[in-house]
């Protein structure tokens, strides 16, 4: 007879515990703000801090209460204070401390709002340092402070006779604790983004910034306009209905791109709203030129924005970046058939009226066509060839959890568990680099993907290419974005290269490859560059890994009798002393686009044939740097 296992005597009544609200947030902070971070990313919790934060403001606002809004941050400190209608005093301390607790649980005092679950405020209470709430109220004021979530102080209801209007302040210090914000520092243009985007979709909004002001007068159109790094074929198209606003253009650019938003919430992931509005761009534009079109070439170079508002939202997460939400309200309205009416109807009507853009439209599509039609035997020969590879692929090894892997099913794990959010890929140069790496990287995130050489310069040549080229047909298949990004296999795209004229090359024609063809994965925030050390600092007793020349000086004068190594290619160092890059201590540079950065000039300056400009910029700005490793 089978013996059964014993129950191990560990577990019992007494590891049975209850956590109060406060030790709940802080012992699980990512299902509350997604990952914590340092700053160094947008998506980093210290940002979904003040956006949980403003965001109740921002339903001042939109209730009719407020149209300004002042953001203080300095030396790690935020302050946040509006002139809406103020938290009711008797509930404020419940209203910031106590988890479920809010007004928006209904629709009478607050319609349309980002903030329905009673969380934000109280995320930020408990994840903070120092907190601290006034609320200006009919003639009275309450102040409170907090301290890591404990209250330490509270006036209770006062009477007001100073100056201060009536609204709230919030101020707040995120916990640099260990386990928390370590190190932690904010980036002014990440918060200016969020800035601009909340002042695009709250017209007559003024929000002021460290004193710069941030305020749309023409909402999405001026997204757009600010955003676009291609220029408009045509004059942006905008749109505006009870609920719902959209604005869209054709660019050259091979892909289409959308800015989604739902009741002021970014959802930088998309959602039903998004996926929605896609569909409802093609539809409507091939009927309204009752050809039989490719529903694919329509699309191929929309640029396009949708903010809708919505009563009852309902995200996928507490950091609201997907919206999961089938119903427009409790009438039962879907969204798929509230933004495919308006879409319909409203721009049917507008190209209509306007038969220039329609013109030029017609052309950019009828383009579209051809170019696909040219390259219709190459790709679905390619589609063959990168299927049969990703299955045995040799320039991949892949890892077990991707991010396009359905969600996973948790009940009180950490949001952080969710691992798809950690899913990246290694483009590394060369069969030694990519061995280090292989060799060291955690097998269920951390994907290689092995370049032979130097990858053909893509720069003025069509998308034929991605097909044509072996090494980029694979990538593609393995990113899997042919089609967008909605099924993007890792959130991380990381070109891993030697920090050497030969590896910055390789780096300059993978950013050339991804922005002539993708440059979606570019702008979603999607591509990084991994930072290797440049020299090993050591002794007997300790050993510093220096990744820049300022890091090996101070390295030089804290350890003593030092024995140096300098790193001239990553395939010299070894997979032991790897794994300590590529984990939890990894250094990634996130490749970013502004629209000042004109990307077909940089891209025809570095990438094109101008080839007596570029050798005058190299030599007037060369810089050398000798390898000082004897001192």
């Amino acid at each position: 007879m089978e013996e059964l296992t014993p129950i191990p005597a560990q577990y019992g009544d007494e590891n049975i515990i209850h956590l109060d609200d406060r030790e709940h947030i802080r012992q699980r902070p990512g299902m509350y703000i997604g990952k914590l971070g340092d700053g160094s990313h947008s998506d980093d919790g210290i940002y979904v801090l003040i956006k949980e934060t403003i965001d109740n403001s921002i339903d001042e606002f939109r209730m009719g209460e407020g149209k300004l809004i002042e953001l203080q941050v300095a030396d790690g400190k935020v302050r946040v204070r509006d002139y809406g209608r103020g938290i009711p005093l008797g509930k404020m301390i419940e209203a910031v401390s106590v988890l479920n607790t809010g007004a928006k649980y209904d629709t009478k005092a607050f319609k349309k709002s980002v903030g329905l679950n009673g969380v934000g405020l109280k995320a930020v209470n408990a994840l903070s340092m120092h907190f601290e709430v006034q609320s200006f109220r009919d003639g009275k004021t309450r102040r409170a402070v907090f301290r890591q979530g404990h209250l330490v102080e509270d006036s209770e209801v006062q009477d007001y006779h100073g100056s201060e209007k009536r609204g709230t302040i919030i101020s707040f210090e995120p916990d640099g604790s260990y386990g928390l914000f370590e190190n932690y520092a904010f980036r002014e243009d990440y918060i200016e983004t969020m800035m601009r985007n909340y002042a695009y979709l709250n017209t007559g909004l003024t929000l002021n910034y460290n004193g710069k002001k941030f305020l749309s007068k023409n909402g999405l159109f001026d997204l757009l306009t600010e955003n676009m790094t291609v220029e408009p074929l045509y004059p942006i198209i905008h749109l505006k209905g009870e609920d719902i606003e959209i604005a869209l253009t054709h660019t050259n650019q091979n892909n289409d791109e959308y800015f989604s938003f739902v009741n002021g919430q970014h959802t930088i992931q998309g959602g039903t709203h998004q996926a929605a509005y896609r569909e409802a761009i093609g539809r409507t534009i091939k009927e309204f030129f009752n050809k039989n079109q490719d529903l694919a070439d329509i699309r191929n170079g929309v640029v396009g924005a949708i903010a809708i508002n919505v009563e009852e939202p309902v995200f996928e997460s507490q950091t609201k970046v997907k919206l999961g939400s089938k119903d427009m309200s409790k009438g039962g309205v879907s969204v798929n058939k509230f933004v495919n009416d308006f879409v319909k109807q409203q721009l049917d009507n507008y190209l209509h009226k306007h038969p220039e853009v329609a013109e030029v439209m017609l052309q950019k599509i009828q383009d579209s066509e051809k170019e696909r039609k040219a390259i219709a035997g190459v790709t679905k020969a390619a589609r063959e060839r990168a299927k049969k590879n990703l299955l045995n692929n040799p320039k991949l090894r892949d890892c077990q959890v991707h991010y396009n892997d359905p969600k996973p099913v948790r009940s009180s794990k950490d949001a952080e568990d969710d691992l798809r959010q950690d899913s990246c890929i290694f483009i590394t140069e060369g069969l030694s680099a990519s061995g280090s790496i292989t060799k060291s990287r955690n097998v269920r995130t951390q994907a290689v993907f092995s370049l032979r050489g130097k990858p053909l310069n893509s720069y003025g040549l069509t998308k034929q290419v991605v097909y044509e080229n072996e090494e980029f047909n694979c990538l593609q298949s393995a990113l899997n974005i042919e089609d967008g990004l909605d099924e993007l296999r890792y959130n991380k795209v990381i070109i891993a290269t030697d920090a050497d004229v030969d590896g910055m090359h390789i780096r300059l024609l993978m950013l050339t490859f991804f922005l002539q063809f993708f440059p979606d994965l570019v702008k979603k925030g999607h591509v990084y560059i991994l930072q290797t050390p440049l020299f090993r600092v050591k002794n007997k007793q300790e050993i510093r890994y220096c990744y820049s020349e300022e890091e090996r000086q101070r390295a030089l004068a804290e350890v003593k009798n030092p024995e140096i190594t300098r790193f001239k290619g990553l395939g010299e160092i070894s997979p032991d002393e790897f794994k300590g890059f590529i984990g939890k201590t990894i250094r990634l540079d996130q490749v970013s686009l502004r629209k000042e950065d004109a990307v077909g000039d940089l891209l025809n300056f570095y990438m094109g044939k101008n080839t007596t400009e570029r050798q005058s910029f190299i030599i007037n700005n060369l810089v050398v740097e000798e390898d000082r490793v004897d001192e």
